[in-house]
């Protein structure tokens, strides 16, 4: 072989490696950090399960002031959500990440040290966090994925979320031997140091491609879209194609404007897809089970308060594990016949739960079938609704829409959940227990029916062609 010959043959070998699909690690990692600031979220939903339990001892509260604790975060949270997307926009996906994680640390802290009024406020200042890390997390992991691998990334959201759920009912249970008035500052304490953390990460990972080409920094644009594109060749593609949405003619005025004032006919179908799936993945009951299922179990008979806190970690274990079933599936059978599948699961599970719940005589019996009913529960929601929700309604929007998009759609979401949360125990004294899980399946069912009337298959799709997808 002459060297000019083993000189091309070196260069074609080259060129081949560079134009595999790489799938490197480096989408991953930058969606995981993103992900990851959702941890505290988790871990103060959940840790309201068992510190309530505490709190209502060390300060005296009536089932009233439990419930607007338990819930009030959920309301809070329309402070920032709001204005979570203009934020993005403004400032960009990632600094305000770093401000939603200062505003977790500064909640976590203050919950630790006052009473009941200091503590709802320090819910107010935590749920600012929350409501730009919902927001903005699940904008971010959509537009920085490469679509062969969109579903999958996406989902580690959900992972984190419900890493810090499990991370919540776990320091129930080993901190529950501690004195009451100790056991749950300690337990808000703990969710002080996993922000500051998380910010310095955060600020080591690249802006949004397109939140750069917003601005017009498209070199800025393609160096990230080639770091994190399958091939080089596919980066190319992605930053043409959002050129070209930028490129589109758009309706005149406000994005406001065009989302909820005079949106046309597509930008509709989207919304109403986006609003539904947000309501329905609240309203079929899942802030019940993951805020009061030391109540749920207590009612099916169980009574050691060691024993129900044990239980909601196993809870917690089965939740987190099924995610991972999502994320194996989600690109390779699709966004809607996982949503599909898991409003059915939603619906017979808790339908089997209503039915144990209505057993007058507990016993071991039916404390072990109202358990197996909660786990299959989490599994059903875990594998769709769970991880979907978000990862679909950030996908579907329009460029120039997202973040508001976003924003309104988790707006929605916790109006649901706050509604949802700060109703169960009055609820239940009306309808009873059972009837409140007869109630949640029935959503469940109906949630089913939209996702098969409303949600087309957004797989393998680019982010800018889901206008054309909904145009149809």
């Amino acid at each position: 072989m002459t060297h000019d010959a083993a000189a091309e043959a070196t260069t074609t070998k080259l060129l081949a490696v560079l134009e595999k699909p790489r799938r490197n690690m480096y989408a991953f990692a930058c969606v995981t950090l993103a992900s990851m600031t959702t941890i505290v979220t988790g871990y103060n939903l959940a840790l309201m399960s068992g510190a309530e339990l505490f709190i209502r001892e060390d300060l005296g509260l009536t089932d009233t002031q439990v419930e607007l604790l338990a819930g009030s975060m959920n309301v809070f949270m329309l402070a920032s959500l709001l204005f979570s997307g203009w934020t993005a926009d403004l400032l960009g996906r990632r600094v305000t990440l770093v401000v939603a994680n200062a505003f977790l640390t500064a909640g976590a802290l203050a919950m630790s040290l006052g009473g009941y009024a200091a503590l709802m406020a320090a819910r107010f200042v935590t749920s600012i966090g929350m409501g730009l890390a919902l927001v903005v997390a699940p904008v971010y992991n959509a537009e920085i994925s490469p679509p062969s691998t969109r579903g999958v990334l996406s989902s580690l959201l959900d992972i984190f979320i419900n890493v810090g759920i499990l991370l919540g009912y776990t320091s129930n249970y080993a901190l529950a031997g501690l004195p009451a008035h100790l056991a749950w500052r300690i337990m808000y304490a703990i969710g002080v140091l996993p922000p500051v953390l998380l910010a310095v990460g955060v600020l080591a990972m690249p802006e949004s491609p397109r939140w750069l080409a917003m601005r017009g920094r498209h070199a800025e644009a393609r160096a990230v879209l080639w770091r994190t594109s399958d091939t080089a060749e596919e980066a190319d593609v992605r930053l043409e194609d959002i050129k070209r949405a930028f490129d589109a003619p758009q309706a005149a005025g406000s994005v406001w404007q065009e989302l909820i004032v005079r949106p046309s006919a597509t930008v509709r179908r989207i919304l109403i897809c986006v609003v539904g799936l947000h309501f329905f993945q609240e309203a079929s009951g899942i802030d019940a089970v993951v805020l009061y299922s030391p109540l749920v179990f207590n009612k099916a008979g169980m009574s050691a308060t060691s024993s129900i806190l044990g239980a909601t970690v196993a809870v917690g274990v089965v939740k987190t594990c099924f995610i991972f079933v999502a994320m194996l599936l989600v690109d390779r059978v699709g966004r809607r016949p996982l949503l599909l599948a898991s409003a059915g699961g939603v619906a017979v599970s808790f339908t089997a739960l209503a039915l144990t719940l209505c057993v007058r005589e507990t016993s071991s019996a039916s404390a072990a079938a109202s358990v197996a009913s909660v786990m299959a529960f989490v599994a059903a929601f875990s594998v769709g609704f769970g991880p979907l929700a978000s990862t679909y309604a950030a996908e579907i929007m329009p460029l120039r829409l997202r973040a508001q998009g976003a924003s309104l759609g988790m707006a929605v979401n916790r109006l649901t959940c706050g509604a949802v949360s700060m109703s169960f125990i009055s609820l239940a004294g009306w309808i009873t227990m059972p009837g409140c899980f007869f109630l949640y399946a029935g959503v469940a069912a109906t949630a089913c029916v939209f996702v098969h009337l409303r949600l087309p298959e957004t797989r393998g799709r680019s982010l800018e062609d889901m206008e054309a997808l909904f145009a149809k």
